[in-house]
């Protein structure tokens, strides 16, 4: 009987997938997470920034046995919430009855925001994750004029987000993810002016990103695994987000160009969107990018040496695109990576530095086109290598080396010059030094 054929290639595909469904599990958290073993190979640091600050006030949250007699508005808006649930397999609302609201399950209660026109005991947040609620959300909710945060992650709640949450100006902490919203982007987020936290990661909302979206003063921002399309919003570079995960949507068009970006941004991910382009020069100059991943789109063209300035790197994955040339020798020189992940494009070369970072097991360079290496492409697969996307991936050497800190200073696209950063920016000239393009 004749064997089957082993197939090394395939397994290694293999693999990468299981390392991706990893990953997918990992956005699948309904809250940031700390640290996430993919197998015995990798340590990957994703959506690990710090919990997001208690909310003003809220030292004294909790389940409450302070009464709130007398019904009230708040009283009016939890009954409005509670009807608007027509399934509660687990009895979260139960004990939603009578007027002290402070005594219901998930309900927490605090004294009231520093300058509110208010006496006594307020509800100041509410708490139904994981309690598999079907139903919508009321307008009324607004009369929860308090309140500092709205957990409601991982139920069954449908339909579109009311505007009337715009109301909630006390409101610092939204989690609506892994429900079954829908519609365009919820723009009552937007007005919210407390707002710092905002997931609404799996659910079903679709259609463009608002530009303002990333104006808003956030520090983490959770929009994967939605059907959002369209371009990302150049005003990507003004958020002040320490957290953006941007995967598993349905967005296209280029990488917007960080022109002179100074924000706080330490886990950017891209992944398994329709991205085409190249990666444009200024990514390189992320000031604290820890994490970054662009797997599984459609980017092409040669992957910037610039890439070799993000010193505090620790996770760079472009692998699934449709990369060519040889891989730049400094990304290998990235002194905190612990993962390098270039698989399955069309590189051409690696440098010894690479090898070096495949024996540590950190670097994966299969299924591109490296002669004389294993678990590469067939060659008639590389012979149909796509080339250049056009004049924005062409990069021309300059006459001279420069320090990363100083080629930082974007003048367009593609186009940098040195020089010495702004009066108040730390950075130097010492380090790594690329080619100014």
């Amino acid at each position: 009987m004749e064997q089957p054929h082993f197939n090394p290639l395939a397994m290694l595909r293999l693999r990468t997938v299981a390392v991706a469904a990893a990953l997918l599990l990992l956005l699948s958290s309904p809250a940031p997470t700390s640290q996430l073993s993919l197998g015995a190979t990798f340590g990957v640091w994703i959506n690990g920034a710090a919990a997001p600050p208690p909310p003003p006030g809220s030292a004294s949250l909790g389940p409450s046995s302070t009464q709130i007699q007398g019904g009230g508005q708040e009283y009016t808006a939890l009954q409005a919430l509670k009807a608007a649930i027509f399934e509660d397999p687990r009895g979260a609302l139960s004990s939603w009855q009578g007027p002290n609201v402070c005594a219901y399950k998930g309900v927490y209660c605090s004294a009231p925001p520093a300058g509110a026109a208010a006496a006594g005991a307020v509800v100041a947040g509410i708490d139904l994750n994981h309690a598999s609620l079907k139903g919508t959300l009321p307008a009324a909710l607004s009369l929860l004029s308090h309140l500092t945060f709205l957990h409601l992650n991982s139920n069954r709640l449908a339909g579109a987000v009311p505007d009337t949450l715009g109301d909630l100006q006390y409101l610092t902490e939204l989690d609506l993810s892994n429900n079954l919203f829908s519609g365009p982007f919820p723009a009552a987020t937007l007005l919210i002016p407390s707002l710092v936290y905002l997931d609404l990661r799996f659910n079903g909302f679709s259609g463009e990103l608002p530009d303002e979206v990333f104006a808003k003063n956030l520090d983490a921002l959770f929009l994967n695994n939605n059907q959002f399309e369209g371009q990302i919003p150049e005003t990507l570079w003004s958020s002040p987000a320490t957290v953006i995960t941007l995967a598993n949507n349905r967005l296209t068009g280029p990488v917007p160009t960080a022109y002179g970006y100074g924000g706080r941004v330490r886990e950017l991910l891209f992944l398994n969107n329709k991205l085409t382009g190249c990666v444009p020069e200024a990514l390189g100059f992320l000031p604290y990018i820890e994490v970054l991943d662009l797997s599984n789109n459609l980017l092409s063209g040669h992957l910037p040496s610039t890439l070799s300035c993000l010193s505090g790197i620790e996770v760079l994955n472009i692998a699934h695109n449709q990369f060519t040339g040889e891989l730049p020798e400094l990304v290998c020189d990235l002194r905190r990576i612990t993962n390098l992940s270039v698989s399955f494009n069309f590189f051409s070369g690696i440098s010894q530095d690479c090898d070096r970072l495949a024996g540590r097991n950190v670097f994966d360079f299969a299924g591109n086109c490296v002669p004389g290496r294993g678990m590469q492409r067939p060659q008639p697969e590389c012979d149909d290598a796509p080339g250049d996307v056009g004049l924005s991936c062409l990069r021309i050497p300059g006459s001279r080396p420069v320090a990363c800190a100083e080629a930082a200073v974007s003048i367009g696209i593609g186009v940098t010059f040195g020089g010495p950063l702004p009066l108040g920016l730390s950075g130097g000239g010492a380090g790594v030094t690329v080619t100014v393009p």
